[in-house]
């Protein structure tokens, strides 16, 4: 346990971002104030989650936990842990947060509720994260859903209302389903034990029928699958991205597609490890057919939005791909892919972001010659694609060649057919490039190269490009306790607490 364990420090990673939110609302009426207040809030919550990184990765266990009664007549806790896994994805949500605050620096209309909004994400992501009692965990995974609607539906493009109500249904859906599904597995537990618990800590430890078995993991299976999302349940996703504000798309892909990864990971798994174990061969051929379908589809668009929103589909057909592999080396690759996602995607949604302020579209079709008129921009937007199409070196790279590797050693056919999708990233990702960079330049009015505010973006982005590609040993330190004891079917190395 961290020396510091005594410091209400996750409550803190939750609780500020929804105090900076309710700054952003009282201070409307002065100028500014809301985008200031954003920047230092997740500014803070980055600086303190960057702290347990530097302080607690290399250390074993849960780095931090907290435990209190909270509805102690239905033996529900406020139940919150960090260990290796979950400090990473907070890190990650940090900092992505920062990048969508400066994104949005001149968002209009109602700036103020804007911001309010991000933050109110950020409680939600980080409360799924770091909770350990299921209703807990719900409360925080209904959270995400309800600013991420709102955020489509007000600041959206023209598609917006169908995009947020198409993405409410479908997660809204998923969510009902693990809902019915925890409830069942409480009475279960209760009836088995005398001790009607909501904690991971106890549930773990029910006896369920194998049927039943089936029917739990399954709807706790098709929450998380939504929120990855997997084929067939991923049509919300590219009209979410391409209707979505640019700092909705980092947020939705470079952090709450994660949300359905870690999910099965920290409760699919555990809860169900007999289903969760027999389903892997039903996780490869899902993870196939997203990356190959997602693939093709993304070659199709003319949109460069839609484009990387088909990309991102692909992309977490690896990640599962990983999982569905079931070894030590396979399940890191997987858990440094989610990061490399959340980087690479991140960055390349922010930058079409930036070409759609200077040329009013999206459309490849009628962009063209950006390496000529703001050759900076130009030169960030073709090393962000090389990261994404997987160039050696870069950060991608080193998660596909890990999840392909342990793939190889179970299920050498799987990793061979994953291995052609690689090549079709570079062919989709080559075509994006080819159109955006190069060829004539479409109009003739001037445009600003990247701006200072652009630069502090991009700059920190491609700096973890380049540290995740060449040295990713200091990410995947903290996950390999967590994997390896997922891998021996026990996924706590010890848990305090959580017994009403």
């Amino acid at each position: 346990m961290n020396p510091l364990s005594s410091l209400p420090i996750l409550s803190l990673l939750i609780w500020l971002p929804l105090a900076g939110g309710l700054g952003c609302l009282f201070l409307r009426p002065v100028r500014h104030a809301s985008r200031w207040i954003a920047l230092g809030t997740t500014g803070v919550v980055f600086a303190l989650t960057l702290f347990l990184f530097i302080t607690g990765s290399s250390k074993n266990g849960w780095l931090f936990f907290e435990d209190h009664a909270w509805i102690s007549r239905f033996g529900i806790r406020y139940t919150l842990g960090m260990d290796g896994l979950s400090l990473l994805m907070t890190l990650l949500t940090a900092f992505l947060l920062i990048v969508a605050v400066l994104i949005s620096w001149q968002v209009s209309p109602y700036p103020d509720f804007f911001f309010s909004l991000l933050l109110l994400i950020e409680c939600g992501i980080m409360g799924v994260f770091l909770s350990l009692d299921l209703v807990l965990f719900y409360l925080f995974w209904e959270i995400m859903l309800i600013p991420m609607f709102f955020l489509i539906g007000v600041w959206g493009h023209a598609r917006r209302l169908y995009a947020a109500v198409k993405f409410f249904l479908f997660t809204l859906a998923g969510s009902l389903l693990m809902l019915l599904a925890l409830i069942s597995l409480y009475l279960l537990h209760g009836q088995q034990t005398g001790d009607y618990s909501f904690a991971l800590s106890a549930l773990i430890h029910t006896q369920i029928p194998p049927n039943l078995a089936w029917w739990l993991y399954g709807s706790f299976f098709v929450a998380f699958a939504v929120k990855v999302p997997l084929v067939p349940v991923h049509t919300w996703l590219p009209d979410a991205h391409t209707e979505a504000p640019t700092a909705g798309s980092v947020i939705l892909a470079g952090i709450l597609l994660k949300t359905g990864v870690y999910g099965l990971i920290r409760f699919g798994f555990p809860l169900f490890p007999g289903p969760a174990h027999a389903s892997l061969p039903i996780l490869a051929v899902l993870a196939l057919a997203g990356i190959f379908y997602a693939a093709w589809i993304a070659y199709a668009q003319n949109d460069a939005k839609r484009l990387i929103a088909y990309s991102s589909v692909a992309h977490l057909g690896f990640v599962i791909l990983g999982l569905a592999a079931w070894n030590l080396t396979a399940l890191e690759g997987s858990i440094l892919q989610m990061v490399n996602h959340g980087i690479t995607t991140g960055a390349l949604f922010s930058m079409v972001g930036m070409i759609d302020q200077r040329a009013h579209t999206r459309e490849i079709a009628r962009l063209g010659g950006l390496w000529t008129r703001v050759p900076v921009l130009g030169a960030f937007f073709l090393f962000f694609s090389l990261a994404s199409l997987g160039l050696p070196g870069l950060n991608n790279f080193t998660g596909e060649i890990l999840i392909l590797l342990g793939t190889f050693t179970t299920h050498p056919v799987w990793a061979a057919l994953a291995l052609g999708g690689v090549v079709f990233a570079a062919i989709y990702m080559l075509r994006l490039v080819q159109g955006v960079l190069w060829g004539p330049t479409k109009g003739d009015e001037p445009w600003t190269d990247l701006s200072g505010r652009e630069a502090l973006v991009l700059i920190p982005l491609a700096i973890l490009v380049l540290w995740l590609g060449l040295h990713p040993s200091t990410f995947l330190e903290p996950v390999r306790e967590p994997v390896q004891l997922l891998l021996q079917g026990s996924m706590f190395p010890s848990m305090p607490g959580g017994m009403p």
